[in-house]
C-alpha cells in the first residue's frame, strides 16, 4: 500500500470534499481518500491506493470533480509540476 498527499485547489466546501473525494475514490486501486479542507487555499488530499498514482490520472479525476486542481497546475500541466510526495510507504502484507 501506498499513501500519497496532494495540494489541492480551489475547493471551498463539503460538496466540493465529496467531489473530490468520490471521482479519486474511482481510480484503480484506490483504497481511501481523506480531505483536509482549506477552504479557498490548498486543501491537503491523502490517497491511499495498491501501488502509487499517475499524477495525469488525479488531475484528470479533480478535473471531472469540478474546477479543482492540484497547487500549481492551473493549466492542466500536471506532468511538469512536482506536486506530490509520499506521505508514507507501507509494506505489503
Amino acid at each position: 500500500m501506498t499513501s500519497m498527499t496532494y495540494q489541492v485547489t480551489g475547493m471551498t466546501c463539503e460538496h466540493c470534499v465529496r467531489a473530490v473525494t468520490e471521482e479519486i475514490e474511482g481510480l484503480g486501486g484506490v483504497s481511501a481518500v481523506a480531505v483536509a479542507l482549506v477552504p479557498g487555499g490548498e486543501s491537503v488530499v491523502t490517497v491511499t491506493s495498491d501501488a502509487p498514482l499517475i499524477t495525469e490520472a488525479v488531475a484528470a479525476a479533480l478535473d471531472e470533480a469540478g474546477a479543482y486542481y492540484l497547487a500549481g497546475d492551473t493549466e492542466g500541466g500536471a506532468a511538469n509540476t512536482v506536486i506530490a510526495a509520499p506521505a508514507r510507504t507501507l509494506p505489503l502484507v
